[in-house]
C-alpha cells in the first residue's frame, strides 16, 4: 500500500508566499509523474502543476510565473511553492503520483487526503 502525505496548507494573504510538500511512502518501486490538483467549493478538482520523473513540467495557465513545482526522488517527495497567492488560488490542494509498487506491478494512482490554502484579501 502507498500512502501520499501533505503537509504545508494554512491561511496567508494576498500577495503572500505558502510552500506544500507531499512526501509519498509505503511500498514503491518507482514513482513516475507527481501532481498537485486543487478543488475550490462548487467548482471540479483542476491540474495545478505536474512533474515527470525527468522533472519536465508543465502548469495550469494561471499559476504559470507564481507556482513551482518541484521534486525529490530520494524522498520520493513533491513540493509545490507558491508565491504571489491570489484569494481565487484558495482551495483545497491534493498531491497525485503515479506509483509502480513492484517491478512485477502495473502503475497505480494514489491520492492524498488534501491540505486547505485559503489565501485572504
Amino acid at each position: 500500500q502507498v500512502q501520499l502525505v501533505e503537509s504545508g496548507g494554512g491561511l496567508v494573504q494576498s500577495g503572500g508566499s505558502l510552500r506544500l510538500s507531499c512526501a509519498a511512502s509505503g511500498t514503491i518501486f518507482s514513482i513516475s509523474h507527481m501532481g498537485w490538483y486543487r478543488q475550490a467549493p462548487g467548482k471540479e478538482r483542476e491540474l495545478v502543476a505536474r512533474i515527470t520523473s525527468g522533472d519536465i513540467t508543465n502548469y495550469e495557465d494561471s499559476v504559470k510565473g507564481r507556482f513551482t513545482i518541484s521534486r525529490d526522488n530520494a524522498k520520493n517527495t513533491v513540493y509545490l511553492q507558491m508565491t504571489s497567492l491570489k484569494p481565487e488560488d484558495t482551495a483545497v490542494y491534493y498531491c497525485n503520483a503515479n506509483v509502480k509498487p513492484a517491478d512485477w506491478s502495473t502503475w497505480r494512482n494514489y491520492w492524498g487526503q488534501g491540505t486547505q490554502v485559503t489565501v485572504s484579501s
